[in-house]
């Protein structure tokens, strides 16, 4: 007896019910022409996840209820596992219904909810307390969603009720590292159950969250039998043959880099069509930062749908104007020089008074980031196109970054990139096709803002930089611990230091792509009044 099961790995958009729902369904007319009898589609799919304080709304699950009866009325000869949100008895639960034959065969409500890293669904629903065990062309199966599957309780569950296949339902977002995670758990729950596991997810951009995709198919013997490509939409169909799955095709696997990269290219493609920008706008300055922000804006865009502006001070190395024109003409993208100089000096006459007798210092590089902050919102004002800010996570940690002036902008791409990282980016987009300057690929990093800066003139080393923000903000650990990992005690005092009286600019930023497991954005709440001394 056979039973084939298809995974569609789609890319759903929040709050839009039809569009999500027309998406299932075209799935589902492919799945059944390759013969599937069954098609799983992500968690909340419906929906889209994660929909946040719309599930307060009683029109919007009233919206997700009819559009669940009408998928059910609308696809014949094959079964539909869908995701959606479910009102019932006064509450809310994140819930999974087998449509068949134009009804409601049966319905599970996740009954593990997380609330860590970006994750808050105890704000939102009641856990489901109840396991859903379904028969399918003679395999009994049990509906399971996401975070049932990293705790044992829903498995075991399953197993006690004669379950031999876990279909799991997943919005699980991205970060470095994630799917090896992904595996350990599922391989953990196979080796306690002797369950095989059918494990769907989410894949596409929303707001700061990359979901992407990377799902598969194990069987009892903890024996990947399916993959899907990550990044991308895709369909796949696992076959059973009694009770198990069969060999089936995976995906090639890719360096970190490579992954990284894909996720800025999907959360810049998605964060901008979904909300219906036509294109995008970047500052270039010559450096690093902003030649990778540019890179990945084409790449998931177009060069057509990309402008480039140089706004030179006369600060401006002549290397980085050279640099920059070199990198546009590769990149074909439309580019313009606006240089600031008289601005700068308007600005300055009319401070003049304000500022008499004292010295120049941090206010005057400040202006020259703001003249070129407003420049930048007055082009995207003026064309509709999105100002996509190019500072990194490095300098989001620290503050080397200013209010209204390089943090302007909409959509910050590389925030959650150390510096270290975006080299590391920038090298193995160049692998593919040199755009970017072996120059700016070697020169100290600056913000040229005054003669013969660099940014060690105020920082230590980005490698000495990143370690300590990895170990303090990542991974919680105290400036003991990191002393005792060899840095330097000044070092590590002045990072922690700048890292906690820079929360109110973090505040202000604009939500940027999250690609590690903690960054400056949904699972990063300090407070910015804070006496808290951890200095000490």
């Amino acid at each position: 007896m056979t039973l084939k099961i298809a995974l569609a790995q789609i890319n759903t958009t929040v709050g839009d019910i039809d569009g999500n729902a027309a998406r299932i369904r075209g799935f589902a007319q492919r799945a059944k022409d390759l013969g599937a009898d069954l098609l799983l589609t992500p968690e909340l799919a419906l929906c889209g996840y994660p929909p946040e304080d719309l599930l307060f709304r009683p029109d919007f699950l009233k919206d997700c209820d009819a559009a669940l009866d009408e998928l059910a009325q609308s696809v014949h000869g094959i079964s539909l596992l869908v995701g959606h949100p479910l009102a019932r008895d006064g509450k809310r639960f994140n819930a999974a219904t087998l449509l068949s034959d134009g009804v409601r065969a049966a319905v599970y409500c996740k009954q593990t909810l997380p609330n860590y890293e970006v994750f808050d669904e105890r704000r939102y629903f009641t856990p489901g307390e109840t396991p859903c065990v379904v028969e399918l062309g003679g395999v009994r199966c049990a509906i399971s969603i996401c975070e049932d599957i990293w705790e044992a309780g829903a498995a075991n569950q399953a197993r006690e009720l004669g379950a031999r296949v876990l279909l799991v339902l997943n919005a699980s977002p991205y970060h470095i590292g994630k799917q090896s995670l992904r595996e350990t758990i599922v391989r953990k729950r196979i080796g306690a159950t002797g369950l095989s596991v059918v494990y769907v997810n989410l894949v596409g951009g929303q707001d700061e969250l990359v979901f992407d995709g990377g799902s598969f198919a194990w069987d009892s013997r903890e024996t990947l039998c399916l993959e899907l490509p990550k990044f991308e939409e895709a369909l796949g169909i696992v076959e059973f043959v009694d009770g198990e799955p069969q060999a089936g095709e995976v995906a090639q696997k890719c360096a970190d880099e490579a992954e990284i990269y894909q996720a800025l290219v999907l959360g810049v493609r998605d964060y901008l069509g979904k909300n219906g920008f036509p294109g995008a706008i970047v500052g270039l300055s010559g450096g690093i930062d902003s030649a990778l922000t540019l890179c990945v804006a084409v790449d998931a865009l177009g060069a057509d749908a990309v402008r480039a502006v140089m706004m030179p001070s006369p600060y401006t190395a002549a290397i980085s104007l050279d640099d920059s024109r070199e990198m546009v003409a590769r990149l074909g993208v439309r580019y313009n020089e606006i240089p600031i100089a008289r601005a700068m000096e308007t600005f300055g006459a009319m401070l003049e008074k304000e500022f008499a007798g004292l010295p120049s210092d941090a206010t005057e590089e400040n202006i020259q980031a703001r003249i070129r902050g407003m420049t930048l919102m007055a082009l995207s004002n003026k064309s509709g196109a999105l100002v996509l800010t190019t500072g990194n996570k490095s300098e989001m940690a620290v503050g080397y970054c200013t209010l209204y002036g390089d943090m302007a902008g909409g959509f910050a791409v590389i925030k959650d990139i150390a510096k270290t990282l975006v080299y590391r980016l920038a090298r193995w987009r160049n692998a593919r096709s040199p755009v970017i300057p072996e120059r700016i690929l070697t020169r100290a990093p600056s913000a040229e803002l005054k003669p013969g800066q660099t940014d060690q003139d105020n920082l230590p080393p980005y490698e000495v930089l990143d370690a300590i923000v990895e170990a303090y903000m990542e991974r919680d650990l105290s400036l003991r611990e990191i002393v005792a990992q060899g840095y330097i005690e000044a070092d590590v005092r002045k990072v922690v230091r700048l890292i906690r009286i820079n929360e109110y600019k973090r505040r202000q930023a604009p939500i940027g792509i999250r690609v590690t497991q903690r960054g400056f954005g949904k699972d990063w709440r300090y407070p910015i009044t804070n006496r808290y001394d951890d200095l000490r």
